[in-house]
């Protein structure tokens, strides 16, 4: 036997042991029948009355009484060693092998039981108690001991076969109560266990993707920056009054953006000012060339958004589809809500997207901080306008901020 079924022994026997309050209630059990017993021989009128009829003693009710006492005595100090046998070999469901062994040690215990009883009552009822006066002119007889065989044959054994399994039945059962519940207890602190470990699984994976997300932006916004400084770098030399103001409009956004904080998501009110703010830079390097048009309901306003996720998605407009246009440019932004969705929507009327497709930096992160928020519940596309030009379309889940704060209180 190995030692993970040794320890697994040990556990069993240590959750059927019986404690010593069981000890007590089962003696007091036995005792409790005795004294029952011996009371109702006291107050049966039929005792006394197969007393008279058989000529005994008066001590013959007295001598019955003491074998009740001892008879009920005896299962008492039995019942110990049978609710051990059946903790320690019965299992959770005794096999039929088991259960023939049970009765076959049930069958030996009877006869033992029955035979000593025997013995004892020959004994508190001694020859003399049983004498019986033998008619006018016959000498006194005493009833024949009946020989062992012949109790065997009789089946005297079987009431006291009877009580062991009535005994047996009681250890069986209150093992397989105890272990039930055994079971029950460990389920309910693998249940607790299990719900502690996803918590802390779902708080790592919260801090995982919080990570990944804040790597992501530190990604995009030097890419947003590096571009508008190129962006301004142009105007230097051609446009100074133009590039001074690219600045001090850049430094607003900048300002704006810092005071939004390391949240994730915003509202769509405020991705779109910032949007804005944006728009005003480009419309100082295309001088005049640009024609912008942002379209969303004042309904949409506290739906959220990742944060800056407009921005990069009309960057990429620009730098792939208007940058080498001689006609104006236009870009027009769109936020409408579809059933359960926010769709947002850029679309230029540049050269459209290469053939193959080839992604930048704030696509791809765009695209990466879109799983990474919404799983399965997001989609970013990018395709060619039929009209010319390229469309890019973000489906993202529709929630406020009221919904969120909600969902965490619940």
């Amino acid at each position: 036997m190995t030692d993970t079924q040794h320890e697994a022994r040990d556990s069993d026997t240590s959750i059927t042991r019986l404690a010593r309050g069981e000890i007590v209630a089962i003696l007091a059990f036995w005792a409790f029948l005795a004294v029952l017993t011996v009371a109702g021989l006291l107050v049966d009128p039929r005792v006394a009355a197969v007393a008279a009829m058989r000529a005994l003693r008066p001590e013959f009710t007295s001598g019955i009484d003491t074998i009740a006492l001892v008879e009920y005595g005896l299962w008492a100090l039995l019942t110990l060693p049978i609710f051990f046998m059946t903790r320690r070999y019965g299992g959770d469901r005794p096999m039929l092998d088991r259960i023939l062994a049970f009765l076959l040690i049930g069958v030996v215990l009877a006869i033992a039981v029955d035979a000593l009883l025997k013995g004892i009552f020959r004994q508190v009822l001694a020859a003399p108690t049983l004498v019986q006066p033998g008619l006018p002119g016959l000498p006194d007889r005493r009833p024949p001991s009946p020989p062992v065989r012949g109790l065997f044959f009789r089946f005297s054994f079987l009431y006291d076969f009877i009580v062991y399994v009535v005994v047996l039945g009681a250890g069986l059962a209150r093992n397989y109560f105890v272990r039930y519940q055994a079971r029950l207890e460990e389920r309910r602190r693998l249940e607790a266990e299990a719900a502690q470990l996803r918590a802390e699984t779902a708080e790592l994976h919260s801090q995982v993707t919080d990570a990944r997300l804040n790597a992501l932006r530190a990604q995009l916004n030097p890419h947003f920056l590096f571009n508008t400084l190129n962006a301004v770098s142009t105007l230097v030399e051609e446009d100074p009054p133009g590039a001074r103001r690219m600045i001090a409009r850049l430094s607003d956004l900048l300002r704006h953006t810092l005071r939004g904080g390391d949240e994730q998501e915003i509202s769509l009110a405020s991705e779109l000012e910032m949007l804005r703010r944006y728009l005003d830079i480009m419309e100082v390097r295309f001088q005049g060339k640009l024609d912008v048009s942002i379209e969303s309901e004042t309904s949409l306003d506290e739906a959220l958004v990742p944060n800056l996720v407009l921005q990069p998605l009309v960057e990429n407009a620009f730098r792939h589809g208007l940058a080498q246009m001689q006609s104006v440019g236009r870009v027009t932004v769109r936020a409408e809500r579809d059933n359960g969705d926010l769709v947002l929507t850029v679309r230029d009327n540049g050269s459209g997207p290469a053939n193959p497709i080839r992604e930048g930096v704030g696509l791809t992160n765009t695209r990466a901080r879109l799983a990474q928020l919404y799983g399965e519940r997001q989609r970013l596309a990018l395709t060619a306008d039929s009209g010319g030009g390229a469309v890019v379309e973000v489906r993202l889940p529709y929630h406020t901020t009221s919904q969120r704060r909600s969902g965490r209180n619940a």
